[in-house]
């Protein structure tokens, strides 16, 4: 199984979630970041909603990594952040090696 879904509390803004994994042992530290964007946030007004979020994401903080992209809404998309650093460490968890 590579995968365990964890309820996560919707509250208003940004969620820094941090996670301590232990498996077989070994101790993971796991950090990710989940945010809300608006579409009347859109720097350029655009009928392509997609066009508004590579714009949105592209300003984003470049130490993290894009990870998930959640059902958007009539007034916002949740996105999902992963630290850079830890895409290593959960490739790593997922493939065993």
């Amino acid at each position: 199984m590579a995968h365990i879904a964890i309820p996560i509390p919707s509250t208003p803004g940004k969620q820094d979630i941090e996670i301590d994994v232990t498996i077989n042992g070994k101790k993971h530290e796991l950090h990710y970041r989940v945010e809300l964007f608006y579409w009347g946030d859109c720097t350029v007004p655009t009928f392509d909603r997609v066009e508004c979020l590579r714009q949105m994401i592209s300003q984003y903080d470049q130490d993290w990594s894009l990870y998930y992209i959640g059902a958007p809404t009539d007034t916002f998309v949740p996105i999902a952040f992963m630290r850079k650093g830890d895409m290593a460490i959960q490739r790593q968890l997922l493939t065993g090696s």
